[in-house]
């Protein structure tokens, strides 16, 4: 009998996400990026990704224009429950959206 493995995000009030679903990125390379709870500079830094991580992108949404390593984007990458990055310091390896829209 075979078996799936399952990725279950325990963040509360989180949609459940296949493993196949979710995609992940590396930060740009020598940068810390703030992760904020909304898609916007204005939202509070909810944590701080050193630099080399990588990030699971979710979904994706508009928001603040920001420029950084990858260019400027109004793209922000939902890596988590309430947790946003701009896709201006991941190397998604687009200047377009990698992942669905989010809701």
């Amino acid at each position: 009998m075979a078996t799936e493995d399952i990725v279950i995000d325990e963040t509360p009030d989180a949609e459940p996400l296949a493993a196949a679903t979710v995609r992940s990125y590396p930060l740009a390379p020598g940068h810390a990026v703030n992760v904020r709870s909304g898609p916007g500079t204005h939202y509070p830094v909810v944590r701080t990704l050193s630099a080399g991580s990588s990030v699971p992108i979710r979904c994706q949404c508009q928001g603040e224009s920001v420029s950084g390593p990858y260019g400027t984007s109004t793209i922000w990458d939902n890596i988590a429950n309430g947790q946003f990055v701009s896709d201006a310091y991941v190397h998604t390896g687009s200047d377009g959206y990698v992942a669905a829209k989010c809701s």
